[in-house]
């Protein structure tokens, strides 16, 4: 009876460290993802995404068309990069693609390509969680950085990869002050040479808005499930080192 009148309480011990733990983190994530958005809490939690910076008036349209890429278009367009920042969200989280991902980082560095990964600070469902994700799977810390450390160097990058991500991609938050995401930060990766969207679909993401960045005449559409997509990228690409 003694032992386990202790380990009762060594439970209910651990169990309430862990809260206050959560409770610090759920603290701090609401931080991060308050001043990653340009949202105050009241905001976030009472609904309508618009930040401070949005305009009164009609959003821009979307013109273009989008284009689709087959997965030997990918990895032709890695292959013959220099550098290449992959871009991972909610979808790569959700289909559970951060091994294939690894492996395709860890054989284009051994092959001369310089790959590393941009995370937005609230990219998936809570702050870090592609950190994570990335780290469980092996991807080298040196090469995943945070959106402020790289997001000057997609003028200079040959390939920017998105796997799954969405609105923290949208130029409208940048070029559209009318849109409900407008000053929003996000990752520039229009900029790059070229763009390449690994997703389901040209659907709109959480904000519910259409992304200009799908139809822009450097952007190429990747459309799958991220995880079949990546394993044939993936298998692609050991064909062509002969791995």
């Amino acid at each position: 009876p003694v032992l386990l009148y202790v380990q009762n309480w060594s439970f209910k011990l651990s169990y309430y460290n862990e809260y206050k733990s959560y409770l610090r983190m759920t603290e701090d994530g609401w931080n991060v993802y308050n001043q990653a958005m340009n949202r105050s809490l009241p905001n976030v939690i009472l609904g309508g995404f618009g930040t401070s910076s949005t305009g009164g008036g009609k959003p821009m349209a979307i013109e273009g068309t989008a284009t689709e890429i087959d997965t030997d278009g990918v990895a032709s367009a890695l292959v013959n990069a220099k550098n290449v920042i992959v871009v991972p969200g909610y979808g790569l989280c959700a289909a559970r693609a951060q091994y294939p991902v690894a492996e395709i980082a860890k054989l284009l560095n051994e092959n001369g390509v310089k790959m590393r990964f941009g995370i937005h600070p609230v990219a998936g469902r809570m702050p870090g969680q592609l950190n994570v994700l990335l780290a469980e799977a092996g991807v080298p810390y040196d090469i995943v950085q945070e959106m402020d450390e790289l997001n000057d160097d997609f003028p200079d990058t040959d390939v920017s990869l998105v796997i799954g991500a969405n609105d923290t991609v949208n130029s409208a938050a940048e070029d559209d002050p009318n849109s409900i995401i407008a000053g929003m930060p996000v990752l520039r990766v229009w900029k790059s040479g070229h763009t390449i969207v690994m997703k389901r679909s040209l659907g709109v993401g959480y904000a519910a808005v259409d992304n200009p960045v799908f139809f822009k005449p450097n952007t190429s559409m990747y459309l799958g499930d991220a995880k079949k997509q990546c394993d044939a990228l993936l298998e692609a690409l050991k064909r062509h080192y002969n791995a």
